[in-house]
């Protein structure tokens, strides 16, 4: 099962109906959106005290959890329920779910350690990573 496929799961969605690539979607353009991209969200993170958290996602290392109520401090209100709206879940499990995909969603989008100069993330080499990932969420983990 991938990453996109647990995703699914959690949501209550089939892989086929595309609510977990609505979620992870709106991800994206979320980070992209923020003054300065992936940048931005990572001085938001900093900001709130959780730099080491980030930095973590971003770095070659073991990605440090987040809680869904440090999450949610970090993100705001406001962006839960738009990312909420775009995904088509309650805001309420906005910062649940994304405090287990965020990490792989950063993780994914700087594989060499490094943030992107734009600050930008492509989607299309994130999803791809993100359905390789399913040793994390399956019955691989050993």
């Amino acid at each position: 099962m991938s990453l996109l496929d647990t995703i699914g799961s959690l949501l209550g969605k089939s892989p086929e109906g595309g609510g977990q690539q609505a979620l992870v979607s709106a991800a994206l353009e979320f980070v992209n959106n923020q003054p300065g991209g992936l940048n931005g969200l990572i001085d938001s993170f900093k900001q709130k005290g959780l730099g080491d958290v980030v930095s973590s996602w971003v770095g070659n290392g073991e990605n440090q959890a987040i809680s869904p109520d440090a999450l949610h401090s970090v993100l705001g209100s406001d962006a839960v329920t738009n990312l909420a709206a775009k995904a088509g879940v309650q805001p309420d499990q906005v910062t649940g779910l994304l405090s287990q995909i965020l990490p792989h969603v950063v993780n994914a989008a700087t594989p060499e350690g490094e943030v992107p100069a734009d600050g930008k993330l492509n989607s299309t080499t994130v999803l791809g990573a993100l359905g390789g990932l399913s040793a994390l969420f399956g019955k691989g983990n050993a």
